[in-house]
């Protein structure tokens, strides 16, 4: 078999109009593919150059596939149908290792076409480091590295306002643009650069906060001598991911236009907030989410697709969305309805085998940020208990006992919550406590949840009343009953 290059497989080549802060396997199968899917929708015209931010050997460089790959998009379409696109990925021009490659990277400064940045340095790469200087070559912060360039950019074209840029971070953070702003900014300042430097930075240039959302499953190790066969050719920088994608830019209109996004059919949206989707996103899909795990586990399912194969837990996620978590959100109720149910048709996609176990990881956090909101919500607006999310909260507090079926559970959480669970269920089943007093435990953690749950009118009540039931008859058998109701 030929390896995928472009002297083998000829193909579009694009001037570089995008800058790259990161090859790894989420921007490949997010950003590239979206920049070459509007390079053969619209008229973007956009190659990109990728910089490797970091000092390391360990992966060749795309440069030795000429930056050409291979995504495998998964998941269940519009029509719920199982499919499995192929695309070979043609907008990327060039990867630069910047500790090796630094003057070439500062030498796209000079780039007049270049009118966009994307950066995912993981959550921890948008940070400051005092240490770091405008000589080193490169700086070791990744906002340090930006700085150094936009500056060497602003000298070159005499602080034109037209070579100002569309700077887009998607590393997983709140309000990622205005942070990374502000570090920006605090080099400048570290490094007394010009005041003029510090005007055309905020004039010219645009921070845009995102909000990202795909899974992407990443290299497909166990499948790759198959898919090559399968492809006919040699692909070592093959990434999969699932069907959905979607991604909001808080940023100026003109966005729309730089990205040609008028006529395109990908799921991007540029909007005046994130703060809305972002909302959405954490209540609707990440809140089922840590709902599902703890029910669906203590009824002996293991994985999410699993779960979705279950008539009684596919209804629960359901109703959960549309009867509960809806009714408490500020978007227009047809947004969050197609988004919901976009929400279930990726929890059922068959490429993906998400373990619930790994799922739980620090989940008391996770009910605290994705679902009390919610919940506190629908008590203000209804006056009464939401019975699922309380379902949910029992589900949580009978799986952190640690034990399934006369298994232990590995559980993963912090030190004083595991603490506090083991000493209060040690007492229940010694009768020292009964579950009411459990619970009332368990609510009250104020240090936690930044206030007594108990104090929630019908809370405590509506907790204990689940998790007699759990413990009782099953969860399968409350669940039952209450969705039948």
């Amino acid at each position: 078999m030929k390896q995928l290059n472009r002297q083998n497989f000829p193909s579009n080549r694009y001037p570089t109009k995008i800058m790259q802060f990161g090859e790894g396997n989420f921007l490949r199968a997010f950003i590239d593919w979206q920049i070459d899917h509007l390079n053969k929708e619209t008229d973007l015209n956009a190659g990109i150059s990728i910089i490797r931010p970091i000092d390391y050997d360990a992966l060749p460089l795309l440069n030795t596939q000429d930056g050409l790959y291979t995504t495998l998009v998964r998941g269940l379409n519009e029509s719920g149908e199982a499919v499995e696109q192929v695309n070979v990925i043609e907008c990327v021009n060039e990867e630069i290792p910047i500790y090796k490659e630094f003057d070439k990277y500062m030498a796209l400064a000079e780039c007049e076409t270049l009118k966009v940045i994307f950066s995912n340095t993981t959550e921890a790469g948008i940070e400051f480091i005092a240490t770091d200087k405008l000589s080193d070559a490169p700086a070791k912060a990744f906002p340090a590295k930006l700085t150094q360039w936009l500056y060497k950019r602003f000298v070159h074209f005499s602080g034109d306002n037209d070579a100002g840029l569309m700077i887009i971070p998607c590393e997983l953070i709140d309000y990622n643009g205005d942070k990374l702003k502000e570090i920006v900014l605090k080099y400048a300042e570290l490094w007394q650069l010009d005041t003029t430097f510090i005007t055309w930075l905020n004039d010219a240039n645009h921070f845009c906060s995102t909000l990202v959302d795909r899974i992407v499953t990443g290299f497909p190790r166990t499948e790759h001598d198959e898919l090559q066969t399968k492809l006919g050719y040699l692909d070592n920088f093959m990434v999969t991911s699932e069907y959905f994608h979607f991604f909001v830019i808080q940023g100026p209109k003109q966005l729309e236009e730089v990205l040609c996004l008028k006529d395109t059919s990908l799921n991007i949206l540029v909007v005046d907030d994130i703060y809305p989707y972002k909302q959405r996103k954490v209540a609707i899909l990440n809140g089922a989410h840590t709902a599902l795990v703890p029910l669906a586990y203590m009824a002996g399912i293991d994985a999410v697709g699993e779960a979705m194969d279950d008539t009684l837990f596919s209804k629960y996620v359901e109703q959960l969305m549309f009867n509960e978590i809806i009714p408490t959100l500020n978007l227009p109720k047809d947004e969050l309805e197609q988004f919901a149910s976009d929400v279930i048709k990726r929890f059922k996609n068959p490429y993906i085998h998400h373990l619930l176990i790994s799922i739980s990881l620090n989940s008391m956090t996770k009910f605290h940020t994705r679902i009390l909101p919610q919940l506190l919500t629908y008590v203000e607006n209804k006056q009464q208990v939401p019975t699922l999310m309380a379902h949910a909260i029992a589900g949580q507090i009978l799986m952190y006992r640690g034990t399934r079926d006369g298994q232990t559970i590995e559980l993963s959480d912090s030190e004083q919550w595991m603490t506090l669970f083991s000493d209060a269920w040690q007492q229940h089943e010694a009768g020292k406590i009964n579950t009411h007093q459990l619970v009332d435990v368990i609510l009250g953690a104020d240090w936690h949840w930044e206030q007594d749950l108990n104090k929630v009118a019908g809370l405590t009540e509506a907790v204990t009343n689940s998790l007699d039931g759990f413990l009782e008859k099953g969860v399968r058998a409350v669940l039952t009953q209450s969705l039948e109701a």
